[in-house]
């Protein structure tokens, strides 16, 4: 909820004398409300439909914006759950990489995905092992988020993990099994379900 307060010029009949008009300065306060951004990261390989979609469906059902990598794998199946919902309120938002080789206005192959509705494209190229380098997007995406969520993934999802620490955006771990939270930061919140993820989300995307 963002607060606001402003001045309005008002033109006015003076009763006084017929026919002027008077300046009258009126102010007004209230509010916005900003729809909330949940980022979910993951390999942009493997979908792990069976997380993702579920995922996607959920967040379009709080009324949430979904925000990607723009990409396959997990970036496309959650974007494609998401879709599914009728009638919802927010957008699939995709941050896309410019192209490593040719002009940095163009996006690498399969960007951005089918499911992508506002595409954000940048001039930064790199990805996976230099996730944290200046020159990658992994920074935007983690910025712009309230709330992360992170599927399984490699060396990119990694860095959008340690990143998120990095800016203080709270972030879970959405896995199969507790196998796979083996490289995880410790300490870093991790679920096994839609419905421990829900309450998380929810929790860190309470009103201010």
């Amino acid at each position: 909820m963002s607060s606001f307060l402003c001045q309005v010029l008002v033109l006015n009949l003076d009763p006084t004398v017929t026919g002027l008009l008077r300046i009258d300065v009126t102010t007004i306060e209230g509010s916005i409300w900003r729809r909330r951004v949940v980022g979910v990261m993951g390999s942009g390989r493997s979908s792990y439909d069976g997380l993702a979609e579920p995922l996607g469906v959920w967040i379009a059902r709080q009324g949430f914006h979904l925000l990607t990598g723009g990409g396959g794998g997990v970036m496309a199946a959650v974007g494609k759950g998401f879709s599914t919902v009728a009638n919802r309120k927010g957008l699939v938002v995709g941050v896309l990489p410019c192209a490593v080789d040719g002009p940095r206005s163009g996006t690498p192959l399969g960007y951005p995905d089918t499911w992508v509705e506002l595409v954000i494209r940048t001039h930064l190229p790199l990805s996976g092992v230099q996730g944290l380098s200046a020159l990658s997007r992994n920074h935007i995406n983690v910025l712009s988020a309230d709330v992360l969520i992170a599927l399984p993934g490699g060396f990119g999802t990694m860095s959008e993990i340690e990143l998120a620490s990095k800016y203080d955006r709270p972030c879970i771990a959405f896995i199969q099994d507790k196998h796979q939270a083996v490289n995880l930061p410790e300490g870093m919140p991790v679920a096994t379900s839609l419905n421990d993820v829900a309450a998380f989300v929810l929790q860190t995307t309470s009103p201010d």
